[in-house]
């Protein structure tokens, strides 16, 4: 990002030319410089604008920070060795899959004493907090915009295919009649199962919590793989046997995230599993037309009673030094933790944001603080909402009473691959075996569970 007020005093005034040369840091000047991954890419533009505003006025409180933003997002294959390489910024953005991994390897420091001068550190929904610390309550991060998984449907292809748009499945006896009712009346695929980059073992997991199952477990001293057992079992045969048998996933089973969305906006999937928060990628980055077809329901269940919970995670490497460290806590308090419990700054930033028609203002997700607070932030920007929060009322009314399940602690993202190859033969071979293909897996998985557990 650049800064023209900045360029502009260099250029203009003689006696400081000497100090934009290469001779001289901002640090030496009094200036600490932190670079922070969470800047929104250029398509998000109502996003992208309150970000640059929001680090204006963060500099403008700070006279003596500096915040560069950066676009920088995680990628499982070359996060390792850039953040070894110490070519990675002072605050990094990563899926919360990772955490628990990099506080165990201490590639990232811990950030509680900063974070505790906060009045309201203590205010914080334990829930949101518990995957970002380690067994003696040290706390690694800040959280944004937490999540709980849920079943997202096209409430118009749920209405042509005579299904009641208002009342999703709640178990998955329920999705598989419904997608095929879908599949049959609108010859739509009437559920869409991710598959690859990852993204593939990511659904899995989230099936095999519903079904009342784990992906990793305790045991021998680390984390061992769990996942070849009945509830894992069970969600691969559902999914064989609405691919094969009931033919209502469609043609295209070779699908990650952006795949997937991308045809729900198009009006060509009727049920996804997803967030409240894919809202915004299917109306601002894939133009969906009839955005008030969006709806989702709590996760439907087969004995499980949990779904999977995560979010984006804020960290700062270990290599950083204690005075950046502090200025990037100084950051994150502001930028996600202070508009999520501030009232004034919550309307005020929903307010600068419905001010765009392309924005999504009032998407729900897991309150970061206590409910009593989410409330008041919830009246507060009511007034800027700009979804109708009556098609996210299943997900509203029935995740709290479902558990809260966190990602595999161990290498997820290595165990996700693995299980991509599962999904995948699956998806695409209709004489795939089930049992065969989570043994080998199992197998593959304890293999890299026990390299990265020595």
């Amino acid at each position: 990002m650049k800064h023209t007020a900045a360029l502009l005093g260099c250029a203009i005034l003689a006696t400081t030319l000497a100090a934009c040369g290469s001779s001289s840091s901002p640090e030496a000047s009094g200036t600490t410089v932190i670079r922070v991954q969470g800047m929104p890419p250029a398509t998000d533009k109502p996003g992208l604008a309150q970000f640059e505003k929001l680090i204006a006025d963060f500099q403008r409180q700070n006279p003596g920070i500096r915040v560069e933003g950066s676009t920088t997002t995680f990628d499982p294959l070359t996060f390792s060795a850039k953040l070894a390489g110490g070519r990675v910024e002072e605050v990094i953005k990563v899926p919360l899959t990772e955490p628990q991994g990099l506080i165990a390897r201490k590639q990232v420091q811990p950030l509680t004493a900063e974070l505790g001068k906060w009045a309201h550190y203590k205010e914080f929904n334990p829930q949101v907090l518990q995957p970002l610390s380690d067994p003696s309550g040290q706390v690694y991060g800040v959280p944004q915009a937490p999540f709980a998984q849920g079943l997202v449907y096209n409430r118009a292809l749920f209405t042509k295919a005579g299904l009641d748009p208002d009342k999703p499945p709640a178990t998955w006896d329920e999705v598989r009649a419904a997608a095929k009712q879908i599949a049959t009346k609108t010859g739509k695929a009437g559920f869409v199962h991710e598959s690859k980059n990852n993204q593939g073992g990511w659904q899995l997991a989230m099936l095999t919590y519903a079904h009342g199952g784990e992906i990793e477990k305790a045991g021998g001293g680390g984390y061992v793989a769990a996942f070849n057992a009945d509830p894992a079992k069970k969600a691969l045969n559902l999914l064989k046997e609405m691919r094969w048998t009931d033919d209502s996933m469609g043609d295209n089973q070779l699908n990650d995230q952006n795949d997937v969305i991308k045809r729900f906006a198009a009006g060509e999937i009727g049920m996804y599993m997803g967030t409240p928060g894919t809202y915004r990628l299917a109306k601002m980055t894939y133009g969906m037309e009839d955005i008030d077809a969006f709806g989702i329901g709590a996760l439907p269940q087969a004995g499980g009673n949990a779904t999977l919970t995560g979010g984006d995670v804020y960290l700062v490497p270990k290599s950083v030094s204690a005075e950046k460290a502090a200025a990037a806590v100084k950051w994150l308090l502001f930028a996600y933790a202070q508009p999520a419990y501030d009232t004034t700054a919550a309307a005020d930033r929903a307010k600068q944001l419905a001010a765009d028609p392309k924005s999504a203002v009032g998407v729900p997700t897991l309150p970061m603080f206590t409910a009593a607070q989410q409330a008041k932030i919830d009246e507060a920007i009511k007034p800027y909402v700009n979804v109708k929060l009556e098609h996210f009322k299943p997900w509203l009314d029935g995740t709290p009473a479902l558990a809260l399940r966190p990602e595999p602690p161990v290498r997820a993202q290595q165990v996700y691959a693995v299980l991509d190859t599962v999904v995948q033969a699956v998806l695409t071979n209709e004489e795939a075996d089930v049992d065969a293909l989570l043994a080998k897996a199992e197998t593959d998985v304890n293999a890299k569970l026990a390299a990265a557990q020595q």
